[in-house]
């Protein structure tokens, strides 16, 4: 069995994962995912999210077998080579469950521990029919970064936080 993994170019996150027998996946991310890569999260009450990951933003790796990719993909991360190419094995990416408060002005991300150097941070945010996507950094030895947007106060969506080196978070949050 060979793993392939979709991973976001900006901060190295799996965020897709395929096994395959006999056959090599595709080299190209559009072959694999079309124009985007939607992921999806319920909002409550038979609602859900849609949050389209762009074709443009994403690569493929073939990767050594990790199981635990298949059922957790945003828990693993790609590393690149000096030269660019990305190494076989993915790096486990540790996880936080706190750090992420939606308000009517923005979105503040807040990771555990200072970042050693300035970190790329990639959030999409659900809101009615479109997709807010939001891009920044985290300086070095800071813990946050504040991206704005503008949502109805109360209001609930689906977000996807990727801030590279920690463990992706797809869920809902309430705009406050």
């Amino acid at each position: 069995m060979a793993l392939s993994v979709v991973y976001a170019v900006d901060t190295g996150h799996v965020v897709g994962a395929l096994a395959l027998t006999g056959a090599d996946a595709p080299v190209d991310v559009a072959a694999l995912v079309g124009r985007a890569l939607p992921l999806r999260v319920s909002l409550g009450e038979g609602r859900t999210a849609t949050l389209p990951l762009n074709a443009r933003d994403l690569a493929v790796a073939a990767v050594d077998d990790e199981p635990a990719a298949l059922a957790d993909p945003l828990a693993f991360g790609v590393e690149l080579t000096a030269e660019g190419k990305p190494k076989p094995a993915l790096v486990r990416l540790p996880s936080w469950t706190e750090g992420i408060a939606l308000a009517t002005d923005g979105l503040t991300v807040t990771v555990k521990v200072a970042v050693a150097r300035t970190t790329p941070v990639v959030v999409l945010v659900s809101d009615e029919q479109d997709t807010h996507v939001l891009t920044g950094e985290i300086p070095a030895q800071q813990t946050q970064v504040k991206l704005p947007v503008t949502l109805v106060a109360d209001s609930v969506h689906g977000v996807l936080v990727l801030v590279a080196g920690w463990a992706g978070r797809l869920g809902k949050e309430k705009a406050t």
